[in-house]
C-alpha cells in the first residue's frame, strides 16, 4: 500500500501556503498521493481528535505536515495523538521567528516534532520518510537530487564563462 501525506491546516487562511506543498510533489514528479485538511486544535480538538484516529484506524502509511499559524498547538496536538511521523512547517516563522519555532517544536518528551520552514522541503522530508518503505520513491528522490546537482554544474559553467 503506498503511503500518503496529509497535509493538515489550522485553518483555511493557511491554505496558499500549503498549497506550495503539494505543488512541488506534482512539479517534481513524486509519485505519492497527499491530501488537505483543516482542523483547529483550539477551535474544533474534537474533530482533530477523529481524523486522527480515522488515519490510524484506515492502517495506511501517513506522513502529517502540519501548516498552522499563530501558536502551533497543532503539531504537538497530532504528534501526541498519532503514531505517524509530524513535520511543522510553519506559514509565518518569518514573521515570528524565534518565538513560533518554540511553539512549534517545544514539545514535552514523547511528542515528537520536526520543524522544516519551507513548504517544498517539508514535502521533500514526507517523501523521503514515505521511501524508507517504498524503492520507487527512492529513485523519485535520487532523480531530484541528480537534477538539482545538474543546476549547479550548469550555473558554474555559465558563471565561468563570463
Amino acid at each position: 500500500m503506498r503511503g500518503k501525506i496529509l497535509i493538515l491546516m489550522g485553518s483555511k487562511s493557511d491554505l496558499q501556503f500549503a498549497k506550495r506543498i503539494g505543488d512541488f510533489i506534482d512539479g517534481e514528479g513524486f509519485n505519492v498521493r497527499y491530501e488537505y485538511a483543516v482542523s483547529s486544535a483550539h477551535r474544533t480538538p474534537d474533530i482533530l481528535v477523529e481524523k486522527i484516529r480515522g488515519l490510524e484506524a484506515d492502517g495506511s502509511r501517513v506522513v502529517i505536515v502540519t501548516v498552522a499559524g499563530l501558536s502551533d498547538a497543532l503539531s504537538g496536538v497530532a504528534a501526541g495523538l498519532s503514531t505517524y511521523p509530524v513535520i511543522a512547517c510553519p506559514p509565518d516563522i518569518d514573521r515570528y521567528g524565534f518565538a513560533k519555532i518554540f511553539s512549534s517544536v517545544i514539545t514535552p518528551t514523547g511528542v515528537p516534532v520536526m520543524l522544516v520552514a519551507r513548504p517544498e522541503n517539508a514535502a521533500l522530508a514526507a517523501v523521503k520518510i514515505l521511501a524508507l518503505s517504498d524503492s520507487s520513491l527512492r529513485r523519485d528522490i535520487r532523480r531530484y537530487i541528480n537534477k538539482k546537482r545538474q543546476e549547479v554544474i550548469e550555473a558554474d559553467e555559465e558563471i565561468g564563462k563570463k
